[in-house]
């Protein structure tokens, strides 16, 4: 048996057997031990993408706004002061800025007076950590007002697939902060729009029975119809 291997690539083994040797032999059924000495790639390490989906992903980084950036820098300073810092300009420092999900979870608690939504924050190195405060603010966004179609995936911003969906989303939390108007929201309230509120209105029963009777314009009008001079045919006569 011979083996071949250079580092970072798996053990290729090869076996000199003789058409002798008896099958139960341990030459026949070796302990083979695959092993990789090259070094460990982490989920965010991800190579290189290639046709149709480096296609795709040309087109979802064209989709980020470098102005949208500066806004929001600037909003989440403004909300959570000075002590969060400020990114390197461009979507990777903006990327590193949030991704251990401490910022947005200031930024989040910011926005609620008393009984704060996420009760620890606490900046870890490990993957799993960052990956998990991600995920408490993106269940507080939600809770605050913020619409499913409007919320990144956690992948989209700690692997970086999708930072655009991640400015949809702040922008949307910044729209609901403004609409609420509940002085809590720090910053200019022309940064964001507001979002159509409901309007509910109450009818008697008497109001919704007339209305019942109302043929809308889209089906046409009635008005002044009449059956007066109309003429279907000679009357039979009948001995």
């Amino acid at each position: 048996m011979t083996s071949n291997q250079d580092e970072g690539e798996l053990q290729v083994v090869t076996f000199n057997i003789s058409p002798s040797t008896p099958r139960h032999s341990k030459s026949w059924y070796p302990d083979i031990k695959m092993a990789n000495k090259g070094p460990q790639v982490g989920m965010a390490n991800k190579g290189p993408s290639y046709g149709m989906s480096r296609v795709v992903q040309d087109k979802i980084d064209k989709k980020y706004d470098a102005e949208v950036e500066e806004l929001l820098v600037q909003w989440i300073v403004a909300q959570c002061g000075s002590g969060v810092g400020k990114p390197e300009a461009g979507k990777l420092g903006f990327q590193d800025w949030l991704k251990d999900g401490c910022v947005l979870s200031e930024l989040i608690n910011s926005l609620h007076k008393d009984n704060k939504p996420i009760k620890k924050i606490a900046s870890s190195s490990m993957a799993f950590k960052q990956m998990e405060q991600i995920s408490q603010f993106l269940t507080a966004a939600e809770s605050y007002g913020v619409i499913k179609t409007d919320m990144f995936q956690t992948v989209d911003l700690w692997e970086g697939k999708d930072l655009a969906a991640v400015q949809r989303t702040l922008m949307s939390l910044g729209s609901v902060a403004v609409t609420k108007d509940d002085g809590n929201y720090h910053g200019d309230p022309n940064w964001f729009f507001k979002k159509a509120q409901e309007n509910r209105r109450e009818f008697t029963d008497d109001q919704l029975k007339a209305g019942k009777g109302v043929i809308g314009l889209q089906m046409g009008s009635n008005k002044g119809a009449s059956q007066t001079g109309m003429s279907y045919g000679a009357t039979r006569q009948i001995q």
